[in-house]
C-alpha cells in the first residue's frame, strides 16, 4: 500500500483520538477541528519523506502536538473555567475537582502536559510517549513524575481545620 494511502487509513480510524488529543490542548471544538485539519494538511504534505510506515501513527500524533502547541503559541490565550464542560449530572465537589485539575493541566509547561495528557487521556504506555515525543525512557517517566509531582501540588487544598487535602 502506498504510504498516502496508509496515512489517510490510519486517519480515518484514528480520528476521533487525534481530535481528544487537539481538543484536550485548546478546549474548544472548532479550534481542535482546525488543528487536526492543519495536522493532517501537514502530514500529507510531507508524506512522502516518511522512511517507517509503521510509525505512522506516532509521526502524525508528533505532528498533531506540535500543532496544538503552536495554535496556543500563536493564540496565547487561556480558556476560562466557565467554558471546560461539564459532566451533566455530575455532583458539585466532583465538578470543582474537573474543574480544577484542568486549571491545574492547563498551567503546566508543554511538554510536561503533553506527557500527562498521551499517559492518562490518551492511555498511551511511556514506551508510545518516547516514541512520539522523540525522547527517551528516562525522560519521559522523569517527566510524568515532576508533572504528576506539580498536579498534586497544584491540587492539595486547606480544609476547614488548617490541614491538607487532595
Amino acid at each position: 500500500m502506498e504510504p498516502v494511502q496508509e496515512l489517510v487509513l490510519l486517519i480515518e480510524n484514528e480520528q476521533e483520538r487525534f481530535y481528544r488529543i487537539a481538543y484536550s490542548y485548546v478546549k474548544d471544538r472548532e479550534d481542535a477541528l482546525d488543528i487536526v485539519h492543519n495536522a493532517i494538511v501537514k502530514a500529507l504534505q510531507s508524506c512522502p519523506g516518511l522512511r517507517s510506515p509503521e510509525y505512522a501513527q506516532t509521526w502524525f500524533c508528533r505532528i498533531l502536538i506540535n500543532e496544538s502547541i503552536s495554535f496556543l503559541r500563536r493564540e496565547r490565550r487561556l480558556v476560562p473555567l466557565e467554558e471546560i464542560p461539564e459532566a451533566e449530572s455530575a455532583p458539585e465537589p466532583e465538578r470543582e475537582t474537573y474543574l480544577d485539575l484542568y486549571a491545574a493541566l492547563d498551567k503546566l509547561p508543554p511538554e510536561l502536559k503533553t506527557v500527562v495528557i498521551l499517559r492518562f487521556f490518551e492511555d498511551m504506555k511511556l514506551d508510545e510517549i518516547a516514541q512520539v515525543l522523540p525522547a527517551n525512557l528516562s525522560t519521559v517517566k522523569s517527566r510524568l513524575y515532576r508533572a504528576l509531582k506539580l498536579l498534586k501540588l497544584d491540587m492539595e487544598v486547606l480544609d476547614d481545620d488548617g490541614q491538607k487535602r487532595l
